[in-house]
Order: structure tokens, then sequence, then C-alpha cells
């Protein structure tokens, strides 16, 4: 059995609908899965899981929440170099550039992406939800 991680940052919900949503894919494919928070993964943390989805929203000029997300990421990302990964978020302005930049940061480091990213404009609707436990389902 697989064990993977939906690490995530949500400010209106949305991005959160969608962690549960790639939760529930992982778990209907076999894996064991914990949701987590930008504090509670660390690299030493990173090491436990064998995929790793990771969710956060556009922010400012189309890019990762600067406080709490940005820093957990920039740290673990030499871990995640040897894990399967997966990408997904919310946006609500902007075309979802910050997607294709945050898709080029993992290329440049090396991350090997499961699959493609999920993306969607505000709250998922049913389309992204599925897309969403497809993810999870990759990751699984």
């Amino acid at each position: 059995m697989s064990k993977v991680a939906v690490v995530y940052w949500s400010g209106t919900g949305n991005t959160a609908a969608m962690a549960e949503a790639v939760a529930e894919g992982a778990k209907a494919a076999g894996a064991e899965v914990d949701i987590l928070g930008p504090s509670q993964f660390t690299p030493a943390k990173a090491e436990e899981y064998d995929g790793v989805a990771l969710g956060c929203p556009a922010m400012g000029a189309e890019q990762l929440e600067e406080t709490e997300f940005q820093p957990m990421w920039d740290a673990v990302v030499p871990v995640l170099t040897h894990k399967k990964a997966a990408l997904f978020g919310s946006w609500g302005w902007g075309g979802g550039e910050w997607m294709h930049t945050w898709e080029g940061d993992c290329e440049a480091a090396g991350i090997h992406l499961a699959c493609d990213s999920v993306t969607c404009m505000n709250a998922p609707d049913d389309t992204a939800l599925a897309e969403c436990r497809a993810l999870g389902g990759a990751l699984a």
C-alpha cells in the first residue's frame, strides 16, 4: 500500500475542497492518505510518503501563497525529486499562469509530475472534483 500526502493551503475553501477530492481519489485507489497544512509538512515528513499532492491557489500577481506555502515548498523541493508528485489549485483572476510557473519550477528541480495538474476558476465544479480524484488515484 502506498502512502500519499495531500498538502495544501486555502484562503477561501476552494483549494480545500480540491484537496478533499484528491484524498478521496487516493484512498479509493488503495493508498493510505494524510491531509496536511504547510506548517505540518517538513523535509523529514516528506520522506515518509511515496506520493505528494500539493495544492495552492494563485495569489497576488499569480504566485504561490508567500508566508506559509512558499517557504514549505522551498524546503521540500530536494526531497520531492524522488517522489511521485502532483499539483492542484484554484484561481480567481488572471489566467492561471501561476500553475505554469509552478510546473516549470518542478521541471527545473527534477521533480517528476505523475499526472497533469488540476486547476479551476473559483470553486471547483463536478468536473474539477473528478479531475482531483483522478489526480489522487495517479499518486496511489
